[in-house]
């Protein structure tokens, strides 16, 4: 294999023709999964239909599905070997970022149970995501987070040059930034996702929904604990920037294009720059979840066109 050629798995030669759907159908399960299965085998067996329907609706991927999804046995061995193919570069082998990546996925279930949030969140809160395979295989957001997962767990084991090599390289490929230090939590979107940086002592917690250039950055050359902490269900909108060690509470939601330097309480919307706030809301709506944009404008009374 040259260096930095991307793994291959090529099909048998009965693989390769082309099965007419009528002959090799493609059941696609339900959605929601039922309550009774387990998540990440619910997950994974999604996947595998969808790719084994779109294979035969589309003989031009039918080769790209087989190597990248049909042919492994588990969704931590298909994402490992999807993000390999990604992120290597001709000093960073293939072979090499596979054995990291599906060693740390083996050997943290958090970070597979992680994805399997991830996946589910995407799937529900993105109208465009036509299926579960749609974001393994195409969603930069989600294969940067996945990345980040096992760069994060690379920092933790001080393992910090070869974590700071991993986030170069997803910066480049997704046009992500995110240090390895920082924690995220589980079920997390990152829609579009260009230009999404987060800094290295932020934290985001769980169902989160950040949209594309959404800033988590220090206010200067501080060193120490100055970057953003964001609660749990927060939406964060377009173009946003919140900077310095400020809380973003649970249920919060920050305007597009808002720039935040102060806490926002829990459940409260901040628009604008610099940021106001516009109230707080009630009920148990999650903007995070919800992806409710646009539900503070009728409490902006001198809003116009």
């Amino acid at each position: 294999m040259t260096a930095g050629q991307p793994l291959r798995t090529d099909p048998p030669p009965q693989q390769r023709r082309h099965t007419p759907p009528a002959l090799h159908p493609a059941v696609v399960p339900s959605y929601p999964p039922p309550e009774s299965d387990n998540d990440e085998s619910w997950v994974w067996s999604q996947i595998k239909a969808e790719a084994r329907r779109d294979a035969d609706a589309e003989p031009a991927l039918a080769s790209f599905l087989y190597a990248t999804v049909l042919s492994h046995p588990s969704l931590e061995r298909s994402l490992s070997f999807h993000l390999a193919n990604k992120l290597c570069s001709s000093t960073l082998l293939s072979t090499l970022l596979y054995d990291l990546f599906v060693g740390s996925l083996a050997a943290h279930p958090t970070i597979r149970a992680a994805a399997v949030a991830d996946l589910l969140a995407v799937r529900s809160r993105d109208p465009a995501c036509a299926g579960f395979s749609h974001c393994l295989l195409n969603y930069k957001g989600f294969l940067a987070v996945q990345a980040h997962r096992v760069a994060h767990v690379l920092w933790a084991q001080n393992r910090r040059a070869l974590a700071l090599a991993l986030q170069s390289r997803v910066a480049e490929v997704f046009a992500v930034d995110i240090h390895p230090a920082a924690a995220i939590g589980k079920g997390i979107l990152l829609d579009h996702a260009t230009g999404v940086v987060i800094g290295e002592t932020a934290v985001v917690g769980d169902n989160v929904s950040i949209l594309h250039h959404v800033t988590l950055g220090g206010t200067g050359k501080a060193v120490g604990d100055r970057h953003p902490k964001i609660g749990d269900g927060v939406l964060i909108g377009a173009g946003a920037t919140i900077l310095g060690n400020v809380l973003i509470g649970a249920g919060a939601k920050i305007g597009a294009g808002s720039v935040v330097l102060i806490d926002v309480p829990p459940r409260s919307t901040a628009v604008g720059n610099p940021a106001r706030l516009i109230g707080g809301k009630k009920g148990d709506d999650m903007p995070g979840e919800s992806m409710d944009h646009t539900s503070f404008i009728q409490q902006w009374s001198d809003y116009t066109i």
